[in-house]
């Protein structure tokens, strides 16, 4: 039984949740938000004081609509914004970027790339072998993702103006090390590694200062027990990350890590769509106690 399944069958409530992103279309950003975060946590949202972090997630939709962050949120248009900032050595070799999934020349690019959409996340192809590849699969996955409007289901704002595309990258290898740096005012506080996520997806925090575990459950079960090391150049990683999220309110940064090398993956600025379920629900409030929103206000 997957995890949505169970989700469902523990909170009824969220049956209710595809007819609203289906009807909510027509009703404005704030409403919806209070709507659809009492279908998803089952709480009020209390957007005149908010004190958790989901809670100021939801405020920073609505309040914090800087014209640069539609830059930073498109998988494309970033790539500039990071060379600005920290250099264009940390981005993955771009291979092209297309429109539509027929504009794709497969003849001009290697055996082995990746494919992925510039205004979403999870649309991603991989393709180990062309010889094998499914390019049927693949196009249907991308085309009907470039028709999906990834602002209206959560009101994400920063990806209202990304235009959508689809963008080839450079297959960096089976081994890759994905560190998630969750940064708050420009401050990196922890880091999020996923592992076993076609098995039995499972998420460690670790502090950023010293790579200490945080027995914290964000959405999927943590495991004390899987030891993960120290990535060897973790200060440089969180000195990247702290650089690109600069006078920033709250900001996720992602690095690969492979063959003793930085990548640059993504930013994300609403990090699960500021929906987290927060285990214990006390990290919820620190969290959101290292959120600043005097500044914003």
């Amino acid at each position: 039984m997957n995890e949505q399944v169970k989700l469902v069958l523990k909170n009824p409530r969220f049956l209710f949740i595809p007819f609203l992103y289906w009807f909510g279309r027509g009703i404005s950003d704030e409403p919806y938000l209070k709507m659809m975060y009492r279908l998803r946590t089952g709480q009020k949202l209390n957007l005149e004081s908010p004190k958790t972090y989901n809670e100021k997630m939801q405020w920073l939709k609505l309040h914090n609509r800087k014209t640069e962050y539609t830059q930073m949120a498109d998988k494309y248009a970033v790539r500039e914004f990071v060379a600005d900032k920290i250099g264009a050595d940390y981005l993955v070799p771009l291979l092209g970027v297309y429109d539509s999934f027929d504009e794709i020349n497969f003849d001009e690019l290697p055996n082995q790339f990746v494919l992925k959409c510039t205004h979403d996340s999870g649309s991603v192809v991989i393709c180990r072998d062309k010889e094998r590849f499914n390019k049927t699969a693949a196009r249907k996955k991308l085309q009907k993702a470039l028709k999906r409007d990834y602002f209206a289901a959560k009101r994400e704002w920063c990806y209202q103006g990304v235009t959508p595309r689809i963008i080839a990258e450079e297959f960096l290898g089976e081994n890759i090390s994905d560190y998630k740096i969750h940064t708050f005012g420009g401050q990196a506080k922890t880091v999020q590694v996923d592992f076993d996520r076609f098995i039995n997806h499972k998420r460690n925090i670790y502090t950023a200062s010293d790579w200490e575990y945080i027995p914290l459950s964000i959405r999927y079960q943590t495991d004390p027990n899987r030891v993960i090391d120290r990535p060897s150049k973790l200060a440089k990683m969180l000195e990247l990350a702290e650089r690109l999220a600069e006078n920033i309110p709250y900001m996720r940064v992602d690095l690969y890590f492979v063959g003793g090398k930085i990548y640059f993956g993504e930013i994300t600025f609403y990090h699960e769509a500021g929906l987290n379920r927060f285990t214990p629900s006390e990290y919820g409030t620190q969290w959101g106690d290292w959120i600043e929103l005097n500044t914003l206000a």
